[in-house]
């Protein structure tokens, strides 16, 4: 009676789908609990927004105006808006003043180096491990940051918490990729993009209600404290187990998701360890690392190619989010604003993707904000309002542009050295990210040099994706030499 109530599975050229379903019941509730990683990362990577909010100062010595000049014996913060922030706390101001950005830079420094390390102890050591470490990580050194006692303190443990969200970043989308199957895979990796949006945006809440930078800390932390659930809830990926030749343990965790699936499970151990010998008999088993991405000629271009795309896409993001901001205003508001244009952003390249295809979309999102900045350029001494409505096109190109590069990224990179490729791209993101506020410094030079070389890239970004296969309905690709032959064309 128990078999008769089981959903019988699609089978597919992918052999953990096909054991398992597209996406049902556990897929779902597995996405759930990842998808509240992905508020952390947000908030961490952008908290430094309010915690080194522009606080106003001034000088109080008589017949001084300058609060900056060795004659000011008596300087005075405006605390009106926010009681405390580092830039208050150890005085960041003046001379000192490169020492707040120098804060953050180290932070997109973390993000780098951490999506590079786990990422490689995903592919080596397994993803439960390394998702588990980095996200207890981020909880305890995002704590202790809120007890610094001095700069350089602060600095090497909000190092360490970006550290571990970018293995966050890395390692939770990984997970969630392997398990779901191609008809379902586009719209669960973008809309995996939507929580980082609201804890974007959400900052601006926390830090409207909360403006002493040290609680500030603690209130994006503590939420962390969730993640000690994943210890009993986040199972090794059964994909990893299968590729790396972990048969059995591979075997026992698709047989507790089918029965979570209502799925059959008496065929699961004969037909994986079938397909494994058919994998095995087409390249042993092995754990790749990251020159595995550039020993063979295509994948080589792949990779390159797609990395492009990520320099880029961070770096118009990041920079036309702060070009725009430049503009002044409200910081909460503004901060609102921008995170809040991610999310239409993020939902449009559900369709896109889903209609258009991966590659179709990243050339005409990158061309959107190609086009949209280089008529800036053109446009640099028009009405303050045509320069906002062409810098919004830029990054509203770039918001559907990003969730499409994680998209299309998981799906091209085989599975042994999936986690490298992403750790990275993620890398390399980092890089577009770090050369952002520098570029946009570049418009007190000359105001068009910025949205010049925004859109110039964004253009180069459309000749790179011209080398990239479409990957959309496909299975993914296992070993390496699944990486070198897929999309290749056919002679």
């Amino acid at each position: 009676m128990g078999d008769r109530l089981k959903n019988p599975v699609e089978k597919t050229a992918d052999p953990i789908i096909s054991q398992i379903g597209d996406f049902r019941r556990y897929q779902f509730f597995f996405c759930g609990i990842i998808f509240l990683s992905k508020f952390g990362t947000g908030w961490h990577t952008l908290a430094h927004i309010f915690l080194a909010a522009p606080t106003p100062l001034k000088c109080n010595t008589e017949n001084v105006t300058d609060a900056c000049s060795k004659e000011c014996h008596d300087r005075e913060f405006d605390t009106s808006t926010f009681k405390t922030t580092i830039v208050t706390e150890w005085d960041l101001v003046c001379g000192r003043a490169f020492m707040s950005s120098l804060s953050q830079s180290v932070v997109m420094m973390g993000i780098m180096f951490g999506s590079m390390f786990f990422g490689m102890i995903s592919d080596r050591f397994g993803r439960r491990p390394a998702f588990l470490g980095c996200c207890f990580m981020q909880l305890f050194s995002g704590l202790i940051v809120c007890l610094s006692p001095y700069y350089w303190f602060y600095v090497v443990f909000r190092f360490l918490t970006a550290f571990a969200t970018g293995g966050t970043m890395c390692t939770s989308f990984v997970l969630i990729m392997e398990i779901i199957g191609p008809k379902k895979r586009e719209i669960v990796a973008i809309l995996y993009q939507i929580p980082f949006n609201i804890g974007h945006a959400s900052l601006a809440v926390f830090a409207y209600y909360i403006r002493t930078w040290r609680w500030f800390q603690f209130s994006i932390t503590i939420f962390s404290v969730v993640f000690i659930i994943y210890i009993c809830l986040v199972p090794e990926s059964p994909r990893w187990l299968y590729t790396t030749g972990k048969v059995d343990e591979s075997v026992k965790i698709l047989e507790k998701i089918a029965k979570h699936n209502r799925a059959p499970t008496d065929t699961i151990k004969p037909e994986i360890e079938a397909a494994y010998k058919v994998l095995a008999a087409k390249a042993p088993a092995k754990k790749g690392n990251i020159i595995d991405l550039f020993r063979t000629p295509y994948l080589r271009l792949k990779t390159i190619c797609m990395g492009t795309d990520w320099v880029v896409v961070c770096m118009v993001y990041y920079g036309t989010a702060q070009y725009i901001s430049k503009l002044g205003g409200d910081i909460f508001l503004n901060n609102l604003i921008a995170a809040a244009l991610g999310i239409p952003g993020t939902l449009m390249c559900v369709v896109m993707t889903k209609y258009m295809g991966r590659k179709i979309t990243m050339m005409i999102t990158n061309g959107l904000s190609g086009i949209a900045l280089l008529l800036l350029v053109f446009l640099i001494n028009s009405h303050r309002t045509i320069q906002v409505v062409l810098a919004t096109i830029g990054l509203f190109g770039a918001s559907i542009t990003f969730p499409n590069a994680y998209l299309w990224g998981g799906e091209i990179f085989p599975t042994v050295v999936r986690s490298n490729g992403m750790g990275l791209c993620s890398m390399l993101g980092r890089i577009g990210g770090l050369l952002a506020p520098l570029i946009c410094d570049l418009a007190n030079i000359q105001p068009w040099i910025t949205p010049l070389i925004f859109g110039a890239v964004s253009i180069v970004a459309v000749v790179a994706t011209l080398a990239l296969p479409e990957t959309r309905g496909m299975p993914l690709p296992e070993t390496l030499e699944d990486g070198e032959t897929f999309g290749r064309k056919k002679d």
